[in-house]
């Protein structure tokens, strides 16, 4: 059996997979461009987690606001952010979709209404609780969709902004992107090992396996059908659980865990398992595999060639922005 998602064509399995390529291809370049210099700073990669990204973003509306993690690359291609802009924005360079100041953690595009990548663990659930608001506020149909790691449970806002979405009813999507280790070991962070993040909070909420996206696509999906009954909806909460192939940042020795295990895996990763599962369908060759490759590699390469050539921030501008600008 080929356990794709009913009615899956050929056309819209081959985008499925290309859209995660995409963002693997960037990943595995990034940690390169990292190692010569060209990246600074913290670098957080995604590389084994693209089914949640494809799969979230898939659902989502236009109007509907995103908040992320520092893990964000994944997401941000996938919400549709440039890939030219957003290789700028991890340079520095003026180019990038925020101006070069927020670099790997916090990327920034209002035209997608992507509100970041925020480096405080956690620090983007009061966010989305805001952005819940001012949606229930004005009546419209948009959510807010905020995705979290598991470590984030353990902190104090995750609590908080739970408790005030379920008694506000906001629209709002928790996704919380269980990866099993947080910053090392998950079982040394948390008191309760398997006890799901939103128990107790009075939100709907499921556990789901990530690393497929049919199975994101079809949870998210029923998640967020109430925002046809805009008064009174309340929020979601979904755990969707995957697997990092890379260290937690560039910084990381990875101590907690061994390579025979990440190679474990890496063979049942979203990547692998849809292009096994759309050729033993019949819906994609070996030839249709290498020819989605060479494009993503040729946009990843094409991005590089943008960000390399973009122009720094000049000096005389580093200090805009800190306060706010009144036009006259």
């Amino acid at each position: 059996m080929s356990n794709l998602p009913v009615g899956l064509t050929r056309e819209r399995g081959l985008h499925l997979l290309g859209e995660m390529l995409r963002i693997r291809q960037f990943e595995e370049r990034c940690a390169e461009l990292y190692g010569a210099g060209h990246i600074r700073g913290f670098l957080h990669l995604c590389d084994g987690e693209e089914a949640i990204a494809v799969g979230v973003m898939q659902v989502l509306g236009a109007g509907d606001a995103v908040v992320s993690t520092y893990r964000e690359h994944g997401h941000a291609l996938a919400r549709g952010i440039a890939m030219g802009p957003l290789m700028a924005e991890l340079f520095g360079k003026r180019s990038g979709c925020s101006g070069g100041r927020g670099g790997s953690m916090h990327v920034f595009d209002a035209g997608t209404r992507f509100y970041g990548g925020n480096a405080i663990v956690g620090g983007g659930l009061p966010l989305a609780v805001g952005l819940g608001l001012a949606e229930k506020m004005q009546g419209s149909r948009n959510l807010a969709a905020c995705f979290f790691g598991e470590g984030a449970a353990a902190e104090g806002e995750f609590h908080e902004c739970m408790n005030l979405t379920a008694l506000w009813k906001l629209p709002v999507l928790f996704l919380c992107e269980n990866n099993l280790y947080a910053h090392g070991h998950g079982a040394r962070t948390l008191g309760v090992a398997d006890r799901h993040p939103g128990q107790g909070r009075g939100l709907r909420r499921a556990r789901r396996g990530g690393g497929r996206h049919g199975r994101v696509r079809g949870r998210v999906g029923g998640a967020q059908r109430g925002r046809s009954r805009p008064a009174g909806r309340g929020p979601v909460l979904l755990e969707l659980r995957t697997y990092r192939l890379r260290a937690h940042s560039m910084f990381d020795a990875q101590l907690y865990r061994d390579k025979a295990e990440v190679e474990e895996w890496r063979g049942r990763g979203p990547l692998t398992t849809l292009t096994t599962r759309l050729k033993a369908a019949g819906l994609m060759t070996e030839d249709d595999f290498q020819r989605l490759l060479r494009e993503a590699d040729a946009e990843v390469q094409a991005a590089v060639e943008f960000a390399d050539a973009a122009e720094w921030e000049s000096v005389e501008d580093l200090l805009r922005h800190v306060h706010a600008e009144v036009e006259s």
